[in-house]
């Protein structure tokens, strides 16, 4: 049976050159997948192309959270706190091993953005919003029960605090279980493809894509009848091409992250603290690392490659060191970093953080439908916009969104109980191969049920593998390679595993191995496995040095 891999890629390759479809969507980020699922459970015959990798965008550079936008009951976004705060909790329930519940900790400071009433009202109001359930609503701590909550808060100022619930995810692992689920329900979806241009019939409507394979270079045409351009950062290019950049446009936005040992900043608990510029920052301890963001400037850079300056670091490093007490932290020890770019949509006379959110569909003369702004959490809701459209553009009978309460791949848990049930039963098999319980729950929490096939690749490799650290990568690399569409190292690393973030040292320990497994299992040439470790390794350079 075909799976979701490059090793079938000439076959996806026919099937977009010859097939007609009614959909194309061009952008594999977080919004383009989600689209793809929502058009396909509704029986559209949907097609989607992404440049370079799966969430290789901006959805592999966020916060890294499903929130719900405390900050923009301060702009008075009522709707939007609503919408992406109910969604977190459909979120969750959709994904419940890549979309964790995580209390949040706000502390209040003498003359800071939000009074101890403020801070109160504002909770109690996004609780409302967002339809919290009871077991997850706010709770107002006094000076003592915050210090207690985070010893390594600085207290001279602290005057309270809040506990809330956000929802810790891993944003490139939510964006592939959306593309794996979209392909499991007959969209055909292809990374490393690149829109070079459009055709258009005698009307002047766009009817066919034009691309170019970056794995062959050859380049073919994808008939469709309509196309959806999700290109996130991208969207004003595309518009661009389609000679319709007129009216609203992109004002994009950088947000930076910086990652820290854990030893260095051993926070107890996840926060959401104020720094001396009005701001928000976040510090969320995960594993051996805590990562802290975000920044929020106007970008007028170079696009495909937005990396962390020595002046984003130096802002994060100055917040993190006036929030913490005992804490001096410099910039030898950071020990990796991200950016990501905000498509928002321009606003005279607004600074970046005043943007709205709020995500905006815009429709050419050709008939190009174009999608920018929005967040991640509100992925859904967005792609149930432009489903809705599409029907009706192409004269569909509606068919109801189906993806509320559809369970991506490997997050088929009915409950909670559910979940945890399957935890146990997959460390009870993985211990009878050699794999610690911890082992299993890290797999777990990144590929959810199929983590079971991950054991069996154990079991099938044991055999002529014998350095357990080296099988155990193997197996992993195996089934994302069969069933996750990845093409070079890179997206193993840093997408599918986030290693290169959150465990550098396995990373840089396997990289070889790695690549050498890579290569045998897509049995490219000893050129294209250099490239790929080339490219791997500019990439750690990349998250590791400032620009």
């Amino acid at each position: 049976m075909r799976t979701f891999s490059n090793l079938h890629r000439s076959e996806f390759v026919n099937e977009l050159s010859t097939e007609q479809y009614d959909l194309l969507v061009i952008g594999g980020g977080i919004t383009g997948c989600g689209i793809a699922l929502d058009a396909a459970l509704r029986g559209l015959k949907v097609a989607l192309v992404e440049k370079n990798d799966f969430a290789s965008g901006t959805s592999s550079r966020s916060t890294k959270l499903i929130h719900g936008g405390l900050r923009y009951l301060k702009q008075m976004e009522f709707k939007l706190v609503h919408d992406v705060g109910s969604e977190r909790a459909i979120v969750h329930k959709n994904a419940r091993h890549v979309v964790i519940p995580e209390k949040m900790l706000l502390p209040i400071i003498k003359d800071g953005s939000l009074g101890k009433g403020a801070t109160s009202l504002g909770l109690m109001v996004y609780d409302i919003l967002a339809g919290v359930k009871s077991g997850e609503r706010r709770v107002m701590l006094d000076r003592h029960a915050t210090a207690k909550a985070e010893p390594l808060l600085t207290t001279d100022n602290l005057e309270g605090g809040g506990l809330y619930f956000e929802y810790r995810t891993d944003d490139s692992r939510l964006v592939i279980e959306l593309a794996k689920s979209a392909y499991a329900n007959g969209a055909t979806l292809l990374n490393y493809t690149e829109l070079t241009g459009f055709s258009h019939d005698s009307n002047g409507k766009i009817n066919a894509a034009k691309v170019t394979d970056k794995h062959t270079g050859n380049s073919y045409e994808i008939k469709t009848k309509l196309i959806v351009n999700a290109c996130g950062p991208w969207v004003d290019l595309l518009r661009k091409e389609d000679n319709s950049l007129k009216g609203k446009r992109l004002q994009l936005t950088k947000g930076v992250h910086i990652v820290l040992p854990y030893a260095k900043l051993p926070i107890q608990q996840a926060a959401y603290f104020d720094v001396p510029d009005g701001r928000m920052i976040f510090a969320i301890p995960r594993n051996n690392i805590t990562y802290v963001g975000t920044t929020d400037t106007v970008y007028n850079q170079e696009i495909d490659n937005p990396r962390c300056s020595l002046a984003d670091a130096q802002y994060l490093l100055n917040a993190v060191n006036t929030a913490f007490k005992g804490v001096s932290l410099t910039v030898d020890d950071i020990e990796s970093t991200w950016a990501g770019l905000r498509p928002l949509i321009h606003e005279d006379g607004k600074s970046p953080s005043e943007l709205s959110r709020k995500d905006e569909i815009m429709v050419s003369p050709s008939g190009l439908v174009s999608i920018a702004g929005g967040k991640l959490t509100g992925y859904r809701l967005m792609a149930e916009k432009i489903v809705d459209l599409a029907e009706k553009t192409l004269g569909k009978k509606h068919i109801a969104c189906q993806t509320k309460n559809y369970r991506l791949s490997g997050g088929e848990f009915e409950s909670k109980q559910d979940f945890e049930k399957s935890l146990s039963l997959l460390s009870m098999k993985g211990a009878t191969h050699g794999i610690t319980p911890e082992l299993v729950k890290e797999w777990f929490y990144r590929y959810g049920k199929n983590t079971d096939k991950i054991i069996d690749n154990v079991a099938a490799l044991k055999a002529n593998i014998f350095d357990a650290d080296a099988l155990y990568v193997q197996a992993e690399i195996k089934y994302a390679v069969e069933n996750e569409m990845v093409q070079q190292l890179s997206d193993f690393l840093i997408r599918r595993t986030g290693k290169i973030f959150f465990d550098k040292p396995a990373a840089e320990k396997h990289i070889d191995n790695l690549n050498t497994a890579l290569q045998i299992k897509l049995s490219l040439t000893d050129d294209a496995a250099s490239k790929s470790l080339q490219r791997v390794q500019e990439e750690f350079k990349q998250v590791t040095e400032f620009n």
